[in-house]
Parts: structure tokens; sequence; C-alpha cells
């Protein structure tokens, strides 16, 4: 395909790992035109603009915002923090570049659980749910799409904000993870994925792509990662899933909705639902995905005792 011209990035203030925001960085590094989308104009604006990104204030479900995002642009990274209006910005984005856009790429970032969906699957969270109908929707607008499909994220508050307060509190990562297997996987993995495809999509079109970390391994294993990134013991502790749920989520106060999808997130993990690798990330980028040992020792601020 020919050199790119304008990209269009949404959800760039935040959100999802905070891929949007990254692939706008990696993109201007590649000095790419880069046009990002965020739901408001505040601080996590600035950073694009920074970065010389054309800055645009809008709702993926209103269709005269998506409108005016899509003014001539010729890629597009799809992708919206959490919320239950998922699905229907999904439909907005493809009705409306299907309408006004000349798209020759649509890459729309998922979640791995979808591959192991259908379309009678229901003992996924809502979220999940609707990520795999979007996937539908944008499936058979006839876009040009690439799915990518990721893992749960290593920079979530599961492998982040909560085993910093246990690790600080007790040498333990609390989770209700059983003995399922994981594979987590850094935001900046995904978004060097994203960026790649978007600066030659033409391989890509109509592929999905599931986007691991580099090994699969039991929370005992991933606990040993961090005690060598951290030079100190770190040992995990099977929490049970109902106390988990009932005393940790109830207080990080971050909501019914994002409650109900990291608790099913645990749930999936205790039956072995994460247990899956790929080499994709080193496939596309030319370099392996990070390790959570490796993620841990460049992100040891949040780890200080």
């Amino acid at each position: 395909m020919a050199e790119p011209g304008l990209i269009l990035v949404t959800g760039a203030g935040g959100g999802v790992g905070g891929v949007g925001g990254k692939v706008v960085a990696l993109l201007r590094q590649r000095g790419r035109a880069v046009r990002a989308m965020a739901h408001h104009d505040d601080d996590r604006a600035d950073a694009p603009r920074a970065l010389g990104a054309d800055v645009v204030v809008g709702d993926l479900t209103r269709p005269a915002d998506v409108a005016r995002a899509l003014d001539s642009v010729q890629r597009m990274f799809f992708s919206m923090s959490m919320a239950p209006s998922y699905l229907e910005a999904t439909a907005t984005v493809a009705t409306v570049a299907r309408a006004v856009g000349d798209l020759d790429a649509l890459v729309a970032i998922s979640q791995m659980t979808v591959s192991q969906m259908d379309a009678l699957s229901m003992s996924e969270s809502h979220h999940q749910r609707l990520h795999w109908l979007s996937e539908q929707v944008l499936n058979w607008s006839g876009l040009p799409v690439v799915h990518v499909r990721p893992t749960v994220f290593l920079d979530s508050g599961l492998f982040t904000t909560l085993a910093a307060r246990s690790i600080a509190d007790s040498g333990t990562i609390r989770l209700p993870f059983g003995t399922g297997r994981t594979s987590p996987i850094a935001s900046d993995d995904v978004a060097r994925v994203v960026a790649t495809i978007l600066t030659d999509p033409g391989p890509y079109i109509g592929r999905v792509f599931e986007l691991t970390g580099p090994r699969s391994q039991d929370m005992n294993g991933v606990a040993e990662e961090y005690a060598r990134a951290l030079s100190r013991p770190v040992s995990y502790v099977d929490v049970p899933w109902e106390t988990w749920a009932e005393q940790v989520l109830a207080g990080a106060g971050l909501g019914s909705y994002v409650d109900e999808h990291l608790a099913t997130m645990a749930r999936l993990h205790r039956e072995n639902r994460y247990d899956r690798v790929t080499a994709t990330v080193e496939e596309i980028t030319g370099r392996p995905a990070e390790s959570v040992e490796e993620f841990v020792a460049r992100r040891s601020d949040l780890f200080a005792e």
C-alpha cells in the first residue's frame, strides 16, 4: 500500500491499557500525520497535542463527531475505554465510516477471550460479550478491518496497583487465579503491533491477531518473575474468588460495570481460560513481547518498598 495519509487514533486520552496514546506516540516518532480523538479536552488530551497530533474532541456514539474525526483520514485505530456504550460506538463508527469515510484500513482492539466465544456464549463478562458483538458488526460492515486481540494487560490493576499493595504489605501477590496459567502482555507491546500494522496494513487486512506475553505460567511462576525483578521474596497466595470479589473489588471504587468485568476475568483465570501463548508480537514487530520480569523491572517505581 502507499504511504499513509492522516491516521485517526481514538481513545487517545487513555483506557485500554493506555494503548491509544502510545500508538499516537509511535506513529509520530515515525513521522506519520496523526489525528487523536479524545472524549474530553483535558490534561489527557495535552499529551497527543504535545506530540504534534491534531486533537479532536468528541463522542464515538455521536455520528457527527465521528464524521468530523474521519474527515480526510486514510487509516484508523478504533479503541475505547470500558463502557456499556461500547457496542453502540462500534456500530456508529462502522456506519459513519461506510457512509462518509475512505479508509484503507481500520485496526480495532478487542480481547483474546473473544477467540473462545461464539454466538451463544454467556459465561463471559458483559464487556467481553460486547467485544464479541462489536467484532461481528465490523466484519459485517465490509470495511478493511484488522482485529487485534490482546490477553490481559500487565498494566492493569491486577498486576500493578493491587499487586504492589500486597507485595508491600506481605511480600505476596494475592489473586483468585487458582492454578490457572496466564500470559499477560504489556500495553507497549500491543501499541507496537498496532502502529506497525497501521504503517503498512496490506498484509494484515481481514486477519485476526492474538497477542500474549512470551510465556504462559501459573501465578507461582509469575511471582518468581516479580521476585527476580525486585530482588526480594515474592510469593503467590490463592485467595478464594468470592472473598476477593467482595473485599478487594468492593473497596476499589471502580463501579459495578468494571467490577463485574474484573471479577469475571479472575474467574476465567481460575478456569484456565487464559492459558494461551503466541509469538505474534515478535512476528509483526521483529521484537519479542516483554516478560513479566522485564515489565516489573521497568516499572519498579510502582513497587517501591
